[in-house]
């Protein structure tokens, strides 16, 4: 690891690197994770899954399940209570229709993929709940299955929906087309001295979270209902469940365990509607928790794509023109990332000519959902594709031609304002000057890749509270759920205004009912806007700490400081008090001390990263082996450096699968195939070098301590990264993810190689 910063290291608690106040927990296994609670009386629900990819179901026949001994419930879509047509709403940066999203978990009239629901079944045991699946008889009618993206958008495409029309008021599997352009795009193409066009294909792509989906529901004698679950957003669960069970907002709590990762993936519901459902019929606690098969075949990967991506660009490297075309799978039902993909796809330089199109494509494959930086990693392949075949076919050096190019600060930005204070060029010249960047690469069939990415943080919602104990410690609550170490980051920040040890700050994360309003951890905005919210809180209780000092001295909370966890009086000389001897006296001066704050987030910031890699690609079996990678981003500032870089790491390594390995393969009929982990490929330790990080800190000037989202941008460039090292291995462009062993031999094959 090494740091690049461009501001004072002025903190004593911020930058450092305490242990995890839930690590031990955690390696112990006393942690508490979703599938771990459990109640008296308790009923298991299990879903029966259809076989077929495209179907109408005729009828379904319930009475054999019901007569099955210990089974309490059969529930199909005609248990759900009407759902009116509400237009779109957004579960952290996912889009969903709560009409489209009920028959997601259960279907209504059709099966639109493989896993796709179709009746729940309550028992008293899972087992039992297992055999009842087999005893419903569903009679279906067979429809033509479209699995391909390009495939549906043909006029003559089997339709998925009735009501989904084009731009033209046909009806089509076409759900949304985003539209971006600037400039004078022919003009542009004009002034190019070379012109590179190419087509890209990736495949579809799953999150690979450890902990299934699960879900427990019950309701309190007072008519209250209560979920556990495991979620990235339990205000969001609330409000899903709510539009989907008819339960006002006001009766659901929600409460999330420990997460086993999600990076983005449980930001919709999938069980917990349907525990409810299950509770409130049966009268009983219901538990779900998915298989691995059922994670992968009936929750969100991210979409695969195709796209087109042409780029114009002087001898001198400056690119005077864009195009980027881009359709994206939606699965079953609208609602992909396409139009973050658009955002991103041109975001990291200054190009004055160019035109981006974007179309949501729906398709008999699972609903699509987001995916760490959702939509932005498959843009980036094509366009950091183009741009570095560009640079090969001018002679120019790959870092140099992105600076050239480079977005700065006062950079027009898509949407039209100017770019704030950012770190890209920073991250480019920081990478260019990096022991790796500067070492020779040679050898048979190796080669040395380079990709940069760009993410767009929002701010959103977020509330904490800190109370301070008489022992002079405090607790900090909040309601954002820790996936990648807020916890901690909140803990310090609250600790550093205090002034008091990261160790005498315990951070918690509670429930619906115990918070005020929190959006989801998605998108990297909870390290920005958390933080913000236990910055705020803790200043609040040391602005009643002044106060209570005053009381105790007869001054007024102008006259005093507050200076490594004391009050300092400015003027009458007074020996300063500690945070513990003020507290200590809080029942003589005014009751419990304790800090709130609820805030509107200004955003984490637009977020940079570059991948350096080399890659060997074996002559016998084509399987590319990653043997150095670096990872250059700007993050801000780091209140935990060793997080950062975690955060860098792992969505490297993830961007590295999603490169090599990774991808849902269907048959004909559309039949999902790797349902496991033994099949579904993700990368283990053997497969990745020890990843380099360099942290770049240009301070996010929306943040008062200039703090960065940093969770998402790490795994936008790897693919592209890796895909230039290959092409440049190879002297072949790569076109198409997964770059696995077999299609690369057939590549190499056909080419002669």
């Amino acid at each position: 690891m090494s740091t690049a910063s461009e501001q004072p290291q002025e903190f004593k608690v911020i930058g450092t690197r305490p242990v995890r106040h839930d690590g031990v927990e955690k390696v112990i296994g006393r942690a508490k994770y979703g599938a771990d609670y459990s109640m008296p009386e308790m009923l298991w629900a299990k879903v029966l899954r259809s076989p077929h990819a495209h179907a109408r179901i005729k009828s379904i026949n319930t009475d054999k399940a019901l007569k099955h001994p210990g089974v309490r419930a059969v529930v199909t879509y005609k248990d759900f209570p009407p759902i009116p047509e509400v237009g779109y709403r957004y579960g952290g940066v996912v889009p969903y229709n709560p009409r489209h999203l009920a028959e997601n978990l259960i279907a209504n009239d059709k099966v639109l993929y493989h896993g796709h629901g179709v009746a729940v079944v309550a028992a008293t045991s899972p087992h039992i709940a297992e055999e009842a699946l087999d005893l419903i008889e569903v009679e279906y009618e067979v429809l033509p299955a479209v699995l391909d993206v390009m495939d549906a958008m043909k006029p003559d495409a089997p339709l998925l929906h009735n009501d989904i029309k084009d731009e033209s008021g046909k009806p089509s599997n076409v759900a949304r087309h985003i539209h971006y352009d600037h400039g004078d795009l022919d003009k542009g193409f004009k002034e190019a001295d070379v012109i590179v066009e190419r087509e890209f294909h990736t495949a579809t792509v799953h999150q690979g979270y450890i902990e299934p989906h699960n879900a427990l529901a019950y309701f309190e004698p007072d008519g209250k209902a209560v979920v556990y679950c495991s979620t990235q957003g339990p205000f969001d669960v609330r409000a899903m469940c709510s539009d989907l069970t008819g339960i006002p907002v006001s009766d659901i709590k929600v409460v999330p365990a420990e997460i086993g990762g999600g990076f983005g993936a449980k930001l919709l519901v999938y069980y917990e509607p349907l525990a409810l459902l299950m509770s409130r019929i049966t009268a009983h606690p219901v538990k779900m928790v998915m298989t691995r098969a059922e994670v992968q075949k009936a929750t969100g990967p991210t979409p695969g794509a195709y796209l087109k991506c042409r780029m114009g660009a002087k001898k001198d490297g400056r690119i005077t023109a864009a195009e980027v075309w881009m359709a994206y799978e939606a699965g079953a039902y609208p609602g992909s990332v396409v139009y973050i993909g658009c955002m991103t796809a041109i975001s990291a330089y200054d190009i004055e000519n160019y035109l981006i199109d974007g179309y949501d494509v729906v398709l008999n494959r699972p609903r699509t959902g987001a995916y760490r930086a959702p939509g932005a990693t498959q843009s980036a392949f094509a366009v950091e594709s183009v741009i570095d075949e560009l640079a090969q076919k001018l002679g120019i050096d790959p870092i140099d031609i992105r600076i050239k190019n480079s977005a700065r600060t006062g950079t027009r930005t898509l949407a039209g304002p100017p770019q704030p204070r950012i770190g890209f060029v920073e991250v480019l010249e920081t990478l260019k000057n990096s022991e790796h960047y500067k070492s020779k690469l040679s050898g048979k069939l190796r080669g040395r890749g380079l990709a940069v990415g760009a993410w767009h943080t929002g701010g959103m919602q977020s509330s904490a509270l800190l109370n301070i104990h008489v022992d002079g410690t405090a607790s900090l609550v909040t309601g954002a759920v820790d996936i990648g170490g807020s916890r901690a980051a909140c803990a310090m920040v609250a600790a550093e205004v205090l002034g008091i040890p990261v160790t005498s700050v315990r951070p918690a994360v509670t429930d619906t009912d115990s918070i005020g309003y929190t959006d989801p951890t998605a998108g990297s905005r909870t390290g920005a806007t958390s933080t913000l919210a236990a910055m705020r809180a803790a200043e609040d209780a040391v602005r009643e700490l002044k106060e209570r000092a005053a009381r105790i001295w007869e001054l007024t909370p102008a006259d005093i400081d507050w200076i490594d966890g004391k009050a300092v009086s400015k003027n009458n000389g007074k020996a300063p008090l500690t945070l513990k001897e003020i507290a200590s006296k809080a029942l003589r001066t005014g009751g419990p001390i304790c800090g709130r704050a609820n805030i509107v987030g200004p955003g984490g910031g637009p977020n940079y990263s570059a991948v350096l890699v080399d890659v060997e690609i074996d002559p016998d079996t084509s399987k590319v082996q990653v043997l150095r990678c670096t990872i250059a981003q700007d993050v801000g500032r780091a209140i935990h450096p060793s997080y950062v870089e975690s955060q860098m790491q792992g969505g490297t390594s993830q961007g590295i699968g999603w490169a090599l390995n990774e991808e849902y393969i269907y048959d004909k009929e559309g039949h999902l195939r790797n349902v496991g982990f033994l099949d579904y490929r993700m990368p283990t330790c053997l497969d990745l070098p020890m990843i380099e990080t360099i942290m770049v800190e240009v301070p996010n000037p929306s943040h008062p301590l200039g703090v960065r989202g940093v969770g998402e941008v790490p795994i936008v460039p790897p693919p592209a990264a890796v895909a230039n090292a290959v092409s440049r291995a190879l002297g072949i462009r790569i076109t198409e993810l997964p770059m696995s062993p077999a299609r690369l031999f057939e590549l190499r094959k056909k080419q002669g190689l």
